[in-house]
């Protein structure tokens, strides 16, 4: 625990982190209904967007969810969702980015069948000033609690176009990038949310112990020469957790490249997704295909895994189980240039 978690982002990283597209209370009683198998077929995407907030902060969250039409459009504003009901998985972008511009870690999501929340922070957005000590005060944690119990909440809410379309009973996932990755992990740890069933921080720094009231499958996606939020950190982080968790290691890669369309994308998306579905469809096809979704078509990624869940009162490191360690070697690894971010745009996001 030597290391010191709360130093690694400053305000000056905010032009780094993300670039920016243009935008193309308790829960109510949950539902007995569940989700059914995962969904084999790919959906259209559809967007509500909702005026949310905790106490003074404001909490404009845009919803993208699986949709009826076409798949491969951009998302439909207020298009009609799909028949079926769907879990959640919350998205957490980074600091100056939107939910557009991780349209790439978004769509994928609701095109599989997940509904998915994406507050719009209030400091940290596109726009703003850039505070990034609402990550280490934990406002931004609380804020995707927030965002949970009040999407939970539309599932109950007469005349809400998803009521009765929310899987209430499964848990929920959470995911980010970068601030939206260090709001993840503290999802898991200092300040805890025990409805969070799967969690997949990307570029993360470690936020501090993990939570005993958090049961959650916890996927870790890094570049091993990222210098904003440094590798050695997010080890750390996967080392201190409980089983069931995995680590995909982009080898050579620095913050973002493997977010946006080229380096590892996708295998960046294929083992995110599956963990997903593994996670809040309990769909084992999925868990089985990972090693192969993080390493297949690429020389650059390493993948490791412990699915079994720790007894309690152990880390998985001193857990019995299956552990699996695969490294993608085929030709020798390419050399890239600063991080590529995802390229901006004046209307619909068509990435």
């Amino acid at each position: 625990m030597a290391m010191n978690r709360r130093t690694f982002l400053g305000l000056g990283a905010a032009g780094a982190v993300a670039a920016v597209h243009a935008y193309g209370t308790t829960a109510a009683s949950a539902s007995s209904l569940a989700p059914a198998a995962a969904p084999t077929q790919r959906f259209a995407i559809g967007v509500r967007e909702y005026a949310w907030s905790r106490g003074s902060r404001r909490l404009t969250t845009r919803i993208f969810y699986p949709a009826t039409g076409t798949p491969g459009g951009n998302p439909v504003v207020d298009a009609p969702i799909a028949d079926g009901v769907f879990p959640i998985c919350e998205f957490s972008h980074g600091l100056g980015g939107n939910p557009e511009s991780y349209a790439p870690l978004v769509r994928p999501l609701a095109e599989a069948g997940f509904v998915v929340p994406a507050p719009v922070f209030p400091t940290t957005s596109s726009g703003t000033q850039g505070n990034v000590q609402d990550v280490y005060n934990g406002n931004q944690s609380m804020d995707v609690s927030q965002v949970i119990t009040n999407t939970l909440a539309l599932n109950t809410t007469a005349g809400d176009p998803f009521a009765g379309h929310l899987d209430t009973t499964t848990g929920v996932g959470v995911a980010g990038h970068s601030l939206g990755g260090m709001t993840t992990h503290g999802l898991l740890t200092a300040w805890p949310d025990s409805r969070t069933a799967a969690a997949v921080p990307f570029a993360c720094v470690d936020m501090g112990n993990p939570s005993s009231t958090v049961a959650a499958k916890v996927l870790f996606v890094h570049g091993d020469q990222d210098t904003l939020t440094p590798y050695s950190s997010a080890r750390q982080a996967y080392g201190e957790l409980p089983a069931p968790k995995a680590f995909l290691t982009h080898r050579g890669a620095g913050h973002d490249q493997y977010i946006w369309s080229g380096y590892n994308h996708t295998q960046t998306v294929a083992t995110y997704v599956d963990w997903m579905r593994w996670s809040l469809y309990a769909d084992t096809a999925a868990r089985d295909r990972l090693p192969a979704d993080a390493t297949s078509n690429t020389s650059t990624t390493t993948w490791e895994a412990v699915l079994t869940p720790s007894p309690p009162g152990r880390s998985s490191a001193c857990a019995p189980g299956p552990t699996t360690s695969t490294s993608a070697r085929r030709t020798p690894e390419p050399t890239h240039s600063s991080p590529t971010a995802p390229p901006s745009a004046t209307g619909n996001d068509s990435t």
